[in-house]
C-alpha cells in the first residue's frame, strides 16, 4: 500500500512559510495605498503655506480652507468611484447647476413649499444620472461621449429654461417660501464652535466619504465597481452585474449633485444658470490627485478627499500669501501632474515590494 500512496508533497523551507504567514509590514501597506502620493502631497502643501503666509495657521482661515474643499469634495467623492469603475462624467459641473434651477424654479412657478421643489429636484436628477448610465450601456459608445452630450444639453437647458419662464439668466428668490428655513438648516447652515464657523458642507463631506469608503471596502457593491473598472468583460463573466453597477454609479453622481445644488440655492436664495461650467474637471483632478487612475480599477474615496483639501489649501493659500490669484490654474496644473506622477512611482513601489 506504500508503494501506491502518492508522493507527498515538498514542505517548504521554514523562511519562506514564515514570509508567507507573516503580516504585510506597515511600510508595504502604506505603499498599498492609493492615497498615499496625495498624502504626502497635501504635507507638503500645508507647510509651505503655512511658512509662505502668516494667516494661513488661523482657524478662521482653515474653516474657509475646509469649505473650499467641502464644495469640491461632496463631488470628487462619487466622481472617484466613478473612475475606479473605469468611466468619466463630464456633465456633473452643469448637473449641480441643474439641480438646484429645478428646485428653485419649480417651488416657485408652482407657489409650493420649499421642499416640494427639493424633492422634484431629487427625481430629475437621479434621472439625469440614470440616462448617463443607462445610455452608456446601451449604446456601447464611450462615457466622455455620452457626458460630453449631456453636459451640451444640460448647459443649453439650463440658460434656455431659466431665461423662458424667469425672463433673466437667474432665478427668482425663493427665500420668503414656506420651507426655506427648515431645508436651508440641512443645506447651508452654519455651526460656530468658539470662534471657528463650519459650513454643513464640510459635514456632508465626511458622511459621504464614510459612507464610500464603507461601499468600496466592506460592500460587495464595492468588490464589483473595482472589477468593473478593472475590466468589464472579465467581471461579466465572472456575474458581476456591469450594467446596474455603472448605472448605480452615474445615480451616485446624481445624487451629490444634487446636494451639492440645493447648497448653492440656499446659500444664496437664487441661481445664475451660466454657473458649474468647468467645475466637473475640478471634480476629476481631485480624484486624480488622490490617486485614482484614469484607466479605472483603483483609488480611492479618501484619496479624493485628500485631493479636494490640497485643492482648498491652493486655492485659499495664494490669496492669503496676497499672491497673484491669475496663477492659480498654473498651480493646480503643475499639482495635477505632480501628483500623477508621484502616485505612479508609489505604486510601482508597491508593487515591486509584493
Amino acid at each position: 500500500m506504500s508503494a501506491l500512496a502518492p508522493a507527498a508533497a515538498p514542505t517548504p523551507p521554514a523562511k519562506e512559510r514564515d514570509e508567507r504567514l507573516a503580516p504585510a509590514s506597515l511600510v508595504r501597506r502604506l505603499l498599498g495605498r492609493p492615497e498615499l502620493g496625495a498624502v504626502v502631497g497635501a504635507a507638503a502643501v500645508f507647510v509651505f503655506f503655512a511658512f509662505a503666509a502668516d494667516s494661513f495657521l488661523r482657524a478662521s482661515s482653515l474653516s474657509t480652507i475646509l469649505y473650499s474643499a467641502s464644495t469640491i469634495g461632496i463631488m470628487a467623492v462619487p466622481v472617484a468611484l466613478l473612475m475606479i469603475g473605469g468611466e468619466f462624467d463630464l456633465s456633473a459641473g452643469v448637473m449641480v447647476t441643474s439641480s438646484a434651477l429645478f428646485s428653485s424654479m419649480f417651488a416657485y412657478q408652482m407657489t409650493a413649499n420649499a421642499w416640494v421643489g427639493v424633492g422634484v429636484s431629487l427625481l430629475v436628477t437621479l434621472a439625469i444620472g440614470f440616462f448617463n448610465g443607462f445610455m452608456l450601456t446601451r449604446t456601447k459608445l464611450p462615457s466622455f461621449i455620452i457626458t460630453l452630450g449631456t453636459f451640451l444639453m444640460l448647459t443649453g437647458l439650463n440658460l434656455g429654461l431659466t431665461k423662458l419662464i424667469s425672463g433673466s439668466v437667474s432665478t427668482k428668490t425663493i427665500a420668503d417660501m414656506e420651507g426655506f428655513s427648515s431645508a436651508r438648516s440641512l443645506f447651508a447652515s452654519q455651526l460656530t464652535i468658539g470662534s471657528v464657523t463650519l459650513r454643513v458642507t464640510i459635514l456632508w463631506w465626511l458622511l459621504l466619504v464614510a459612507v464610500a469608503t464603507w461601499i468600496l471596502l466592506r460592500t460587495r457593491a464595492g468588490n464589483w465597481i473595482f472589477a468593473v473598472g478593472g475590466g468589464a468583460d472579465a467581471a461579466r463573466a465572472v456575474g458581476v452585474p456591469v450594467v446596474k453597477t455603472r448605472i448605480g454609479l452615474y445615480m451616485g453622481v446624481a445624487l451629490c449633485a444634487w446636494i451639492s445644488g440645493q447648497h448653492i440655492l440656499f446659500s444664496f436664495d437664487v441661481v445664475q444658470s451660466g454657473e458649474g461650467v468647468g467645475n466637473e474637471f475640478l471634480y476629476i483632478i481631485a480624484a486624480v490627485i488622490g490617486g485614482c487612475l484614469m484607466t479605472g480599477g483603483y483609488g480611492s474615496a479618501i484619496g479624493s478627499a485628500v485631493g479636494a483639501f490640497i485643492f482648498g489649501m491652493t486655492s485659499n493659500g495664494i490669496v492669503y500669501a496676497q499672491w497673484n490669484p491669475d496663477w492659480f490654474k498654473f498651480f493646480l496644473g503643475a499639482m495635477l501632474l505632480l501628483a500623477t506622477l508621484l502616485n505612479a512611482w508609489v505604486r510601482k513601489r508597491a508593487e515591486a515590494s509584493k
